[in-house]
């Protein structure tokens, strides 16, 4: 995504509307350390962040953080057209999902923001 959004031409993938499960490599990293740590935790560990956006607000926070505009949506068909029944599940559609166990568990995310996350990602840092 980043090639496009830094010439300009970035924007939401689809209608944007659907929910966009993200986390930082850090905090990825993190969490399984804090699991592997943990044995009292059990069943499936969500390893997302605990701030929810929108294929939309990825694409607004992005835009910002390159300084580029980020309207222009990359529509489904384009996307199922270039990879097929792995864009629709990747990319078109929608998850909202939540942290619940590690939060219950106290477990603390070092870039729970996505502006910071991608800021650092973009910065190389």
């Amino acid at each position: 995504m980043l090639l496009p959004f830094k010439m300009g031409l970035g924007g939401p993938i689809g209608s944007g509307r659907q929910w966009w499960p993200w986390i930082a490599m850090d905090d990825v990293i993190g969490a399984v350390i804090f699991a592997l740590e943990h044995l009292e935790l059990s069943g499936p560990i969500n390893l997302v962040s605990p701030e929810e956006t929108t294929s939309w607000g990825f694409a607004q926070v992005l835009g910002r953080i390159l300084h580029r505009p980020a309207f222009l949506p990359a529509p489904a068909f384009a996307i199922r057209l270039l990879t097929g029944e792995m864009g629709d599940a990747l990319l078109l559609s929608s998850a909202r999902v939540r942290p619940e166990v590690l939060e219950r568990a106290g477990f603390q995310f070092d870039l729970p923001s996505l502006e910071e996350a991608l800021s650092r990602a973009v910065r190389g840092n």
